[in-house]
């Protein structure tokens, strides 16, 4: 198995480049598996990108996305819900793990039983990712787009310091909303209607 131990968590996101991983999904695994302490991606260009957990407020904001997420897919059952440590591998070669994601069954029901034991080799339908005041705005924006290009039906940009929420769709510009108390996920989640309030608030 080849892995590499890193000996500090960074405090913000650092890129480096290791071809075994880029070229092999499973050594890729392996790492992740490896130095589970880290939130760990792999981007289009052959990229690992190294990011340091999140603080408890944006942990708790993220809490609040992932419920609010997951009582929706119990009652609509045509997909499920993934939380943040959930690896997605894009068709350009990403490893991707969306804050919050969610798939439909029908496409979950094709994957072969290892596939479901790794990362998927799938874009979810939807994702949503929150920004805490150590990510960039520019480098998640760069993201959002990634998952656009790879499939992504639909993408919630959630920036509380600023209360803005950028919405991606494909082939459509890219939509910016100030201050809304709700958005709502129709027609790509029928009835998916998040409650923004819990996400602007600072909390504690």
């Amino acid at each position: 198995m080849q892995t590499i131990q890193f000996l500090t968590v960074p405090d913000r996101t650092f890129r480096l480049r290791w071809p075994p991983a880029a070229e092999d999904a499973s050594v890729f695994l392996d790492l992740c598996r490896a130095n589970p302490d880290y939130r760990i991606e792999l981007n289009g260009q052959g990229e690992i990108e190294i990011m340091p957990p999140t603080g408890i407020r944006t942990g708790r904001k993220n809490a609040k996305l992932i419920s609010a997420l997951t009582s929706w897919a119990e009652k609509d059952n045509s997909g499920e819900t993934f939380d943040s440590s959930t690896g997605f591998r894009f068709a350009d070669g990403a490893t991707r793990s969306p804050d919050a994601s969610w798939v439909r069954r029908d496409r979950l029901d094709r994957l072969a039983s290892p596939e479901k034991d790794g990362f998927a080799p799938l874009a979810p339908d939807f994702v949503v990712e929150l920004r805490s005041k150590s990510d960039s705005l520019e480098t998640i924006q760069a993201k959002m787009e990634e998952y656009r290009e790879n499939g992504v039906r639909l993408g919630w940009l959630l920036n509380p310091e600023a209360r803005q929420v950028f919405v991606y769709r494909p082939g459509q510009p890219v939509e910016a909303f100030d201050n809304l108390e709700s958005i709502s996920g129709d027609p790509e989640l029928p009835g998916f209607l998040l409650n923004l309030r819990p996400i602007w608030e600072p909390g504690f």
